[in-house]
């Protein structure tokens, strides 16, 4: 007989953590609990709350309500007036704008937390060559910060990091001032010396792709809440609510309505799937781009015009309307080769692709 598993212990977590201003929520509601060695991303659009929830954790603002814990200490509970400041926590930071001291070399940008910490000079020195050796600037540091790229730069940022052995490492946006191809390279980077340094982080993005390339755990975040809480393939095969489907551009969602024997699209109003394919109280549609397929008009169960058609790797992401005047809605569909803007097409959806959503659940 196996022994039953533990529940793994939370390096970090929150409960019930609310941040107002006066009359102003910013936050509300947030809990979560991020094992040891993994890596949570706080996903969203700007002003979803996603950099304050990071600011809260790492001790930069003070929560109006709930608690805040890393490892076994609780750093803020406001019931109690309980606040431990960013020093005391136990954590390291890299910023979206790298803060290195131009003043300093690339060597004393990294040893700063020891030196402030009280550690001794031939301490500072060996741990400071290790963690540059970690990132891959064994040798840089002497030089500059002016004299490194961006990319270097950012590997500074994350052995000043990580020099002190955090429990806890808080990533800010730190690749948004990349270009697209370092920032996937850096991606890369950032997730191998993770799991070889068996760190646990919080990492704050706006990109889909650095989330769930990266994290163990994705919050999608919207208006100061946790829209939905899960590793990333249960995003992609069961996003809880039509917001997070439509946020990661999982497909169409789409209004439906129940007409006698089938469900039909509220815009548009072609029929998509049987009446039993869907709760009583579904109010809307995902149709993934899979789910819609290109077919002879003998075969469409309904018809569109194409409004456009942009090459994307893998085929043409075509973009369809059907209906006219206010019921007329979207789709959209991978065709092989380029289709014309004006051209009418056929189209027939696999129901077993669609997910259904009603106003309390999901299906």
């Amino acid at each position: 007989m196996n022994a039953p598993t533990r529940p793994l212990r939370a390096a970090v977590s929150a409960a019930e953590l609310e941040l107002s201003y006066g009359a102003t929520t910013i936050l509300r509601g947030i809990d979560f609990s991020l094992p040891k060695g993994q890596t949570l991303a706080l996903l969203g659009p700007s002003g979803c709350g996603k950099t304050t929830l990071l600011r809260l954790v790492a001790g930069l603002l003070a929560p109006s309500k709930g608690r805040i814990s890393i490892g076994e200490q609780i750093v803020a509970d406001a019931a109690k007036a309980a606040f431990l400041p960013p020093e005391r926590r136990g954590l390291g930071m890299v910023f979206q704008d790298y803060a290195l001291w131009p003043h300093l070399t690339v060597g004393g940008n990294v040893s700063f937390p020891l030196e402030m910490r009280g550690v001794n000079k031939a301490d500072r020195e060996g741990r400071t060559l290790r963690a540059l050796e970690r990132v891959g600037l064994g040798g840089y540091g002497q030089r500059r910060p002016s004299e490194l790229s961006g990319g270097q730069q950012q590997r500074v940022a994350i052995a000043r990091a990580i020099v002190a052995e955090p429990a806890l490492i808080l990533f800010d946006e730190p690749l948004s001032n990349l270009d697209r191809e370092l920032r996937e390279t850096m991606v890369g980077e950032i997730g191998n010396l993770i799991s070889s340094l068996g760190l646990t982080a919080i990492y704050v993005t706006h990109d889909h792709s650095e989330a769930l390339s990266l994290a163990d755990q994705v919050a999608i975040m919207r208006g100061g809440l946790i829209e939905q809480l899960a590793p990333p393939d249960v995003l992609i095969d069961r996003p809880a609510t039509p917001e997070v489907a439509d946020f990661l551009r999982l497909g169409c969602v789409a209004a439906v309505e129940r007409h006698g024997e089938t469900w039909r699209l509220v815009r548009g109003g072609a029929a998509i799937a049987a009446a039993d394919a869907a709760a009583p109280d579904t109010t809307h549609a995902l149709l993934p781009i899979a789910a819609i397929e290109l077919v002879e008009t003998s075969e469409a169960v309904l018809s569109g015009i194409v409004l456009r058609s942009q090459f994307r790797g893998d085929g043409h992401l075509a973009t369809v309307q059907i209906g006219s005047g206010e019921d007329r809605g979207e789709l959209q569909l991978i065709s092989r080769t380029k289709l014309r803007a004006g051209e009418p097409v056929g189209l027939r959806i696999d129901p077993q692709h669609i997910r259904w959503f009603s106003s309390n659940a999901y299906k």
